[in-house]
């Protein structure tokens, strides 16, 4: 009897410490304030993705657009424009030389576009910039594609890396 009580005892004891373990905290994040999605767009929530040292985290859609207005002109589709709104963030140790003209939209028939060069400078959207370790930066892309098309997926860029120096193998990420 003695010797089952002081197994009893033991596994009291045991069962005791182990739940004064302190927990893992957890991981701190920084509060963003929500802003409003435009009114032609719509929010997307879709898990990051990464290609290299770059995570590509995209955050607003908007497809149909007939045209575009600038500070200056007004500029028309040949098709539509599509517009996705994308958060880029260096996840590596070196800085990232990201190119927006390297970002496909690929469509429902498997037509992939590079972003439209006059679009992308109507709207005063970067072209190309280094990427500095632990650097984010959100911003817009647009393409003009067939009206008939829709967009699929963005195969996605990220820029020569320690690993991959010529960045020639893209990440697909469904829309």
């Amino acid at each position: 009897m003695k010797l089952r009580l002081l197994a009893v005892v033991v596994l009291i004891s045991a069962a005791g410490c182990q739940a004064e373990q302190p927990s893992t905290p957890a991981q701190k994040t920084y509060e963003l304030p929500p802003r409003p999605v435009r009114p032609d767009e719509t929010a997307l929530a879709l898990p990051s993705a990464k290609n290299g040292d770059t995570e590509f985290t995209l955050i607003g859609l908007a497809a149909g657009l007939p045209s575009i207005t600038g500070s200056h002109t007004e500029f028309p589709a040949k098709g539509q424009f599509v517009r996705l709104r994308l958060v880029v963030t260096n996840t590596g140790t070196s800085s990232v030389l990201f190119d927006t003209k390297r970002q496909l939209l690929v469509d429902d028939r498997g037509g992939a576009h590079p972003p439209e060069e006059q679009a992308m400078t109507i709207k005063r959207q970067p072209a190309q910039f280094d990427l500095g370790h632990g650097v984010r930066v959100e911003f817009d892309l647009y393409w003009d594609i067939p009206k008939d098309r829709k967009p699929i997926t963005l195969r996605a860029f990220g820029g020569p890396s320690i690993t991959d120096m010529k960045n020639v193998t893209g990440t697909d990420i469904k829309l």
